[in-house]
């Protein structure tokens, strides 16, 4: 220990935390850790990790701390400080919590994260940058040895737990009918839930700086009181459904808000209040017409409401997480709020799939419940009883995947502080009972000589006989008969005393279920038995029989099931077999002083004499709480204490009053003794549920930390199976790897050499992907325990099976899967361990009622929920994939529709950057929105000399020399005059030497053109001339020499050849293609010659020997366009036939009009085939390998690829999709929006959007809580005595015209056709998807496919499964129209016909964030903007203000004048 001057740093001057001068203290060395304090200061001591050995410049015997550092641990400048050298181990921290905010971080991330700071120091808000600060995080909270610490040092058994202040979360708010109950308070539990809990928990999120996306839904059931379907009228059938009990019900979801950030939140509780008003009204309602009369609906109770339900939805969305992939947030939260208490009755079936959902994807699920905690451990499922037999049992469980939370106001009432925990039962009239007891099923009431007197039952007796475990051979039991059904109520009678010592049967100790707690006490382990755990599906049943102890005779038989039962009211010493399951989020919490796991949020109560803990070996005496009900009873009056007792440690944080800990008045629940049980109760499974739990000064609280900082999955666990149950319960498999072979074949064929990745590289990497799938790592276990199990008897074993060989090894574990990575030498060995007998597989088709904002009714939707059969994944081929670099031998595709690969995917539109007219709109609040111009011809030129900049420039980063830059690229993409005015001005600009340099020859002297009649080699000759060629590309890797680019050599012979067009210059073009002269880029011969950004050169011609410096194209076709980027440009789709026949690709028009001006949809030559989609015989999109890492940041070989349409369109929105599985998250960010940032120099923008634009229910992955909203067109005002809109017209253009005059619609409003590859078109269903030139919003403009022309193009549509429950309107054509019909009044089948089907889906583009608002696109993302376009679309459609019938005449005008010339 020494003393040194203590002076501190700003971070400006240097980025180390501490700077001391090594011979100031002999014997320090780099990397030692030292802790720094004032030795008169009990404040927690600092430590700090010698990094940088410089003096700090101020004399002997100083060291300099940075200055937030000294601020936060209170060391004052120029004061003296101990300085010492402390051992590791001693300050090592059992876990640390990092925080980080806008960024996505993934699993693989977090593990390179936690590798990297192993035996490093952190304190207290402590910033951590990785990967070249791609990702950032910071300290939030640390623990060791049972307290909060404020620094310490972690090692590789501190476990790492990540916290997002921006996940996704779902805030569910069961409306039951306790809603409009009044608590005891005189609050109404609505009021509680949204003025109580959401307003703190609001005011917690912007305290802690929290921002959320945010979804909020009201959610209720309604029953009807109806015996058969019949009583239904047939607007109501399509959604009703049915439970085990014969009951109907509907479900009503009412979204709030829909993925939303707000830095104030308060308007959003204004919002549900008014949303409470008359929500009972309108779904009670719902269904009323006038003179109908329809079954009387009754809204349910918490219990028997659609809370299963409702954590599927949020599953549904969360499962996809990687197709839509948003780089701000992290992490997943469903959070139901209920005015129950945490009782819940469900289906068996449900139950399980949720249950392996929720773990298997890692989602958070909170459950807050604002009724009064009851006196029973919560929360509870009671499962659907389907057995009517009267004597059967229920059935329940306890879910550990649940956290739960109870929130109680701090009001206080002046006269009393009694808490009544338990709802009376309104009052009732005398007749409705007699009618009860006179119930059919039962006839008459209890004979009297069955009826029991309270005097001769022996409550105890008979709680003891219930309680009990069956012998172990169960013979028979002294059976108890029932006579009478009683509610879950019917607990009260159990009581907490020890069954009499004679009633015990003993079972044999060897039978595997029963885990004794201790032996001393056979009373207490006997009676607290444990249920059987064999099944992990359902968590753990429990059975009560439903009994009433007044009505039940002792010398009947009570059915009893073959395990024990097991109490609510005392679970504590439950215990269950342990599953990885059961282990998969113990990882994120904290050890107690007491050394078991615990969940903060739970308060324990003791009396303040006791000690704060007890030894071990005292635990079967000290049972009080079980004995007397609990500890309180004792002692009515002594004062309560929070355990956290303040450890002597001085860099300890005091942790009274911040912290209780569950569980230390009694001691160490028994799971101490055996590792292989985890108690049943709890989420920790090491928490003991005690009734001390339920009393009104210290109950279970809200676990804020987890609503306001929800931490993500661990990355380890804890659990492996044994042995035994290794060698029955579990398939073995595994399979070699040896990267250096593999990677040496493959070099062979590829084309472009790539660095491989080493075996050690390949070996983290598969580690790596595995964790981003999903998986954990299992740590502490025993590493011989792993070897001896399993030693393959494969031929593709390593020689021996001794740990001496192995050099590295993980085990990883999802659900029952477990991996075994071996690395030995250069082999990798994998093993995996499925389960023998996997779940089966479940498929929950479930229909509903959902309202999304800016909606105008609850329409009908479904949506399947399934387990994902995870055994099947295609390990075997992502290895593979990993191993190659992803060579296109193993693409990223799904493969098979059987087994798909995950990997992470986000979608891009470029779109046009600016158009005055949205910049009127934003300016001028008054004005209309359908104001948005046909684009000119310029401008669609503009945008493909844009779009050709960025595809050269920024996505094949590609140069060409300057001075070989030819005529600006699309100067003449049109028709003849065009061409002639082109080539003139690229003279005239020549030769005055004016414009931008680039496009000009160097010497400004003009060599004669080329004559029309030149041969082929002379023009090759001219392509070849330095200062005149065509401009090749800079010779790079994978290119040959005298690259060009086609579109370019297209404008180069315009400019440079005697009257030439574009359709001579495309076949002269091709012409040399044919005579060998020129070829594609990759030395494919077949390849025709594509015009747009495709590349070609010049091949050497015989004569030539001397081209010595010649490169070789590749000569592999594949390779190359693995490689680049090339896209064929097209002109716009003209929907009108044209009268010459050449090809009219690149000169065109635009689609709306012909040449007079007129309206497409009024012509008489419309193109019958324009609905249709384009059948090129080009792939519609291709693939290429991107390099995913362009700044050299990460600290691994990262790359993706990038999926992007085949075809270019400048009248159309360009998709590109990038998917990638072996990159950091923040750095394929960094990529996407270097990208975005330079579009605008090209006249573009880069817009984000979902996988699923529409979220329709027809598509498998669609998102059930969101839907496109029906705009329908009034086309009544056009009519105008017509029977069709297109009278007069041939009948079969009309469905042509129809679309047109659609089509003309949305292009007034700014939209432009997109095609994106989603699984609507997969369904070969002819409709049209536009999307707003600020790619805020989507249209889809549904159309049906003529059945004569649909042949076999059109597969038929996915009808949903199951359809005998769900009816399907058979009459549409199109799933789309399908959904319009249901929106349509009548809201069912019969009232189908054409008149009706008009109309457009809109919606929103959600997944624009505040990152893709830049300057130049101001209305991109701008809610104000979005909500008039919507406003004034409906408007305008509806015909307000006749601006309908308006623009249809001014069409009708236009064509009258065309007409009229053409007759002059």
């Amino acid at each position: 220990m020494k003393s040194f001057k203590l002076i501190v740093h700003q971070s400006s001057f240097s980025s180390e935390d501490l700077i001391i001068n090594l011979k100031d203290y002999p014997g320090l060395k780099e990397k030692d850790i030292i802790e720094i304090y004032h030795p008169e200061n009990d404040y927690p001591r600092l430590l700090l990790q010698v990094t940088k050995v410089d003096a700090p410049g101020r004399g002997r015997d100083t060291i300099s701390v940075e200055q937030s550092i000294a601020t936060t641990f209170q060391l004052r400048t120029f004061a003296h400080v101990y300085v010492n050298v402390v051992n590791v181990a001693d300050v090592a921290l059992d876990s640390v919590e990092l925080t980080f905010k806008d960024q996505y971080l993934g699993r693989s991330e977090m593990w390179r994260l936690k590798n990297h700071l192993v035996s490093t120091c952190v304190y207290l808000n402590k910033k951590i940058e990785y990967c070249g600060g791609a990702v950032r995080c910071q300290v939030y909270e640390m623990w060791s040895q049972g307290d909060r610490v404020a620094c310490g040092v972690i090692t590789e058994d501190t476990k790492i737990v990540f916290r997002s202040s921006t996940s996704m979360v779902y805030l569910f708010i069961q409306m039951s009918s306790e809603m409009w109950d009044f608590d005891i308070h005189g609050d109404l539990y609505f009021e509680k839930a949204v003025n109580g809990f959401l307003a703190d928990l609001f005011t917690k999120w912007k305290k802690n700086g929290s921002n959320h996306e945010v979804t909020i839904v009201l959610f209720s059931r309604t029953f009807y009181k109806a015996k058969t379907l019949e009583e239904f009228p047939q607007h109501m059938k399509e959604c009703l459904q049915k439970d085990y009990r014969g009951r109907f019900y509907e479900d009503f979801y009412r979204v709030a808000v829909q993925n939303e950030r707000y830095e104030d939140w308060s308007n959003v509780l204004l919002q549900l209040r008014r949303l409470f008003t008359d929500y009972q009204k309108i779904v009670l309602q719902y269904h009323e017409r006038p003179n109908m009369e329809i079954p009387t609906a009754i809204n349910s109770t918490a219990a028997q409401g659609n809370f299963l339900e409702v954590l599927n939805m949020s599953l549904n969305v969360f499962e996809k997480h990687y197709l839509d992939r948003c780089f701000d947030r992290t992490g997943q939260l469903s959070v139901v709020i209920t005015p129950g208490v945490g009782v819940f009755e469900v289906d068996r079936e449900l139950t399980n799939v949720t249950k392996q959902r929720i773990i298997d994807n890692g989602v958070g699920s909170d459950l807050v419940c604002v009724g009064e905690q009851p006196l029973h451990a919560v929360p509870l499922l009671k499962f659907h009883n389907k057995d009517s037999n009267l004597n059967s049992i229920d059935d329940y469980s306890m879910p550990h995947w649940i956290n739960l939370s109870f929130y109680s106001t701090n009001k206080k009432v002046a006269y009393s502080n009694f808490i009544p925990r338990i709802k009376l039962p309104p009052r009732k009239s005398q007749e409705p009972l007699k009618k009860m007891y006179e119930d059919e099923s039962k006839g008459k009431l209890i004979k009297e000589d069955d009826y029991m007197h309270n005097s001769i039952f022996d409550y105890d007796a008979y709680d003891a006989q219930v309680f009990q475990l069956p012998p172990a051979h169960s013979t028979c039991v002294q059976r108890v008969a029932r006579t009478k059904k009683t509610s879950v109520a019917g607990l009260e009678g159990i009581s907490r005393r020890s069954p009499p010592a004679s009633s015990i049967h003993h079972r044999k100790m060897s039978d595997p279920d029963i885990h004794h707690s201790l032996g001393s006490d056979i009373l207490t382990s006997n009676k607290h038995g444990v249920s059987e755990a064999g099944s992990d599906a359902t968590d753990s049943p429990i059975s009560i029989n439903r009994l009433s102890p007044r009505s039940s005779v002792s010398n009947k038989p009570v059915i009893r099931t073959g395990r024990a039962l097991i109490n609510p009211f005392d679970p504590s010493h439950v215990t269950v077999k342990l599953t990885s399951n059961r282990r998969r989020w113990t990882h994120i919490f904290p050890k107690g002083p007491t050394g078991v796991l615990i969940q903060q949020h739970h308060y324990q109560a003791r009396p303040a004499g006791e000690p704060a803990s007890r030894p071990d070996q005292h635990r079967s005496e000290n049972n009080i709480s079980k004995e007397n009900g609990s500890t309180i009873n004792n002692n009515n009056h002594s004062v309560y204490q929070v355990d956290g007792n303040v450890m002597g440690r001085k860099r300890m944080i005091s942790a009274s009053g911040a912290l209780s800990i569950l569980g230390t008045a009694l001691s160490t629940p028994s799971t101490t003794n055996n590792a292989s049980l985890a108690l049943l109760w709890g989420a920790t499974g090491e928490q003991e549920w005690t009734p001390a739990l339920t009393t009104a000064n210290r109950a279970i609280g809200v676990d804020w930390k987890s609503l306001t900082i929800p931490a993500c999955l661990p990355i380890t666990t804890d659990y492996f199976p044994d042995k035994r149950s290794l060698q029955n319960d579990y398939l073995v498999s595994d399979y070699n790897l040896l990267p250096d072979d593999v990677n040496a074949d493959f070099a062979k064929n590829r084309a472009i050499y790539k660095e491989p990745l080493t075996t050690m590289e390949v070996f983290k990497e598969l580690v790596s992907q595995r964790l981003a799938q999903g998986f954990q790592l299992i740590v502490g276990v025993n590493d011989n325990e792993v070897i001896e199990s399993h030693c393959p008897p494969s031929r593709v074993a390593p020689p021996s099976c001794q740990p001496a060989h192995v050099a590295k090894r993980y085990l990883l574990s999802i659900g029952r899967i477990f991996h075994k990575l071996t690395l030995v030498g250069s082999t990798i060995t994998v093993t995996r361990y499925r389960p023998r007998h996997p779940y089966p597989p479940f498929n929950i088709h479930y229909r509903y009622r959902f309202h999304a904002p800016n909606h105008d009714t609850y329409e009908v939707s479904w949506v399947s929920f399934t387990t994902e059969k995870l055994e099947n994944y295609n390990w075997n081929y992502m290895d593979h994939y990993i191993c190659t670099r992803g060579d296109t031998d193993f693409a990223l595709v799904e493969v098979g529709s059987q087994y798909p690969l995950k990997y992470w995917r986000f979608r891009t539109l470029l779109l046009p950057l600016i158009n005055p007219a949205t910049k009127t709109i934003l300016e001028d609040e008054s004005t209309h929105c359908d104001i948005y111009p046909t684009p000119t011809r310029q401008d669609l030129d503009h945008l493909t000399e844009g779009f050709l900049k960025m595809t050269e420039s920024y996505f094949n980063k590609v140069k060409r020399p300057n001075k070989q830059r030819q005529v600006s690229p699309t100067k003449s993409l049109n028709s003849s005059q065009g061409i002639k005015a082109a080539a003139k001005t690229v003279l005239e600009r020549s030769q005055s030497q004016s414009g931008e340099c680039d496009d000009t020859y160097d010497d400004g002297v003009i060599e004669p053109k080329l004559k029309a009649n030149a041969t082929l080699l002379e023009v090759v000759d001219r392509m070849r001339h330095p200062s005149l060629g065509v401009g090749f590309l800079q010779q790079t890797v994978s290119l040959p020499s005298h690259t060009f680019v086609s579109i370019y050599a297209i404008h180069w012979l315009q400019a440079n050849m005697e009257n030439m067009t574009y359709e001579k210059a495309t076949s002269c073009m091709e012409r040399l293609l044919r005579d060998k002269m020129i070829c594609h880029a990759s030395g494919d011969t077949l390849k025709r010659y594509i015009v747009g950004y495709y590349m070609y050169h010049i091949l050497p011609q015989k004569k030539e020997k001397e081209l010595t410096d010649y490169v070789k194209p590749l000569g592999d076709l594949q390779s190359f366009e693995n490689e680049w980027m090339e896209v064929e440009v097209l002109g716009p789709r003209s929907p009108l036939l044209t009268s010459e026949t050449g090809a009219i690709d690149i000169s065109g028009n635009s689609t709306a009009t012909d040449d007079s001006g007129m309206p497409a949809f009024l012509c008489d030559n419309i193109d019958p085939n324009y609905m249709h989609m384009e059948n090129d015989d080009l792939p519609l999109y291709k693939n290429t390998h991107l390099d995913i890492d362009v700044n050299n940041k990460s600290d691994r070989i990262e790359w993706g690829h990038a999926r992007y349409q085949a075809t270019f369109r400048p009248d159309q929105a360009f998709e590109m999709c990038i998917q990638w599985a072996i990159a950091s998250g923040n750095i394929v960010a960094e990529l996407i929006i270097g990208w975005a940032r330079k579009a605008p120099s090209c006249r573009l923008q880069m817009v984000p959007i979902p996988a699923d634009p529409l979220a329709l229910p027809f598509t498998e992955k669609s998102d059930p809580l969101r839907g496109p909203i029906y705009v329908p067109l009034n086309e009544e005002p056009l009519l105008r005595g017509k029977t069709a809109l297109f009278e007069g017209f041939p009948e079969d253009t009309w469905l042509e015209r129809l679309f047109l005059f659609q089509e003309a619609i949305v292009g007034r409003f700014g939209f432009i056709k997109c095609t994106v590859e989603s699984t609507s078109h997969a369904a070969g269903v002819g409709d049209h998807l536009y999307v707003h030139v600020t790619g805020n919003m989507f249209i889809l403009i549904p159309t049906t496919v003529k059945s004569e022309q649909k042949g076999l193009k059109a597969k038929p549509v996915n009808k949903p499964l199951n359809s005998s429950r769900y009816p399907v309107h058979e009459a549409a054509p199109s799933p789309h129209e399908g959904y319009i019909t249901r929106h349509v009044s009548g809201k069912n089948k019969d009232d189908y016909d054409n008149s009706r089907r008009m109309g457009f889906l809109w919606s929103w583009n959600h997944m624009i964030s505040k990152k893709w608002k830049w300057s130049q696109t101001p209305a991109t993302g701008d809610e104000c903007f979005q909500m008039r376009m919507l406003r004034d679309f409906k408007h305008f459609c509806a015909n307000h203000e006749q601006r309908l019938s308006q623009f249809w005449d001014q069409c009708w005008e236009v064509r009258e004048k065309a007409k009229g010339i053409k007759c002059f």
